[in-house]
C-alpha cells in the first residue's frame, strides 16, 4: 500500500476513476455498498454537489440524516467509498449504524478497509461523535475484521430479513 493513500471528499476529478470502480463492481455482480454507490452518476456534477449537500444536511431525503461521503484515493486510483451519519435516527441505531463502507473488488484483502475506517473515525471526531455504532453481516468476517482492528467491541447480533447482523462500537 503507498503512503499516498487520502480521504476526499466527492469530487468532479475523478468522474472517470469513479465510473471505472462502478463497472469493476457491477462486473462482479457483489452489492454496491456504501449505498451511495448506486445513486444516478449520469450527470456526475449534479450526483456530486448531492453527496456534498447531504453533509450540511441539504436536500436530504425524508427519513435520512445528515451523512458525509468520502473516497478513499491511492495515487489517483480511487479504491473504496466510506458514508459517514452524522446522528443515528431509531433505524439506523438498529441496523445501519454510523459508518458505511466498500471497496472495489481488485483492492480488497489489502488493508485499506482497516486504514479507511481509520482515517474516517478521525473525521468522525472532527463532527463531535464520541462513539461510533458500525453494524455488518456476521457472514462478512473482513468487515468483522476490520471493525475490530479499529477498536470495535462487539454489542449484540439480531436478526434482520433472515440474516444474522453483529453491532459494533467503537469509542473515539
Amino acid at each position: 500500500m503507498e503512503k499516498s493513500v487520502i480521504l476526499i471528499k466527492p469530487c468532479t476529478n475523478y468522474k472517470d476513476e469513479y465510473l471505472d470502480m462502478l463497472s469493476e463492481w457491477e462486473k462482479s455482480e457483489e452489492e454496491l455498498i456504501p449505498w451511495t454507490l448506486n445513486l444516478d452518476s449520469t450527470d456526475f456534477d449534479m450526483m456530486v454537489d448531492k453527496l456534498n449537500g447531504w453533509s450540511n444536511g441539504v436536500g436530504l431525503p425524508d427519513g435520512f440524516v445528515e451523512s458525509s461521503t468520502y473516497w478513499l484515493v491511492n495515487d489517483g486510483r480511487l479504491i473504496g467509498a466510506i458514508d459517514i451519519r452524522h446522528r443515528l435516527n431509531e433505524a439506523l441505531a438498529y441496523r445501519g449504524g454510523h459508518i458505511g463502507y466498500g471497496i472495489r473488488p481488485s483492492e480488497r484483502r489489502k488493508g485499506y478497509s482497516t486504514l479507511m475506517l481509520s482515517l474516517a473515525l478521525k473525521e468522525c471526531e472532527k463532527i463531535g461523535l464520541s462513539k461510533v455504532l458500525i453494524t455488518c453481516s456476521k457472514s462478512n468476517i473482513g468487515s468483522s475484521k476490520t471493525v475490530i482492528n479499529n477498536g470495535g467491541i462487539l454489542d449484540s447480533e439480531d436478526i434482520s430479513d433472515g440474516e444474522i447482523f453483529q453491532r459494533y462500537w467503537i469509542t473515539l
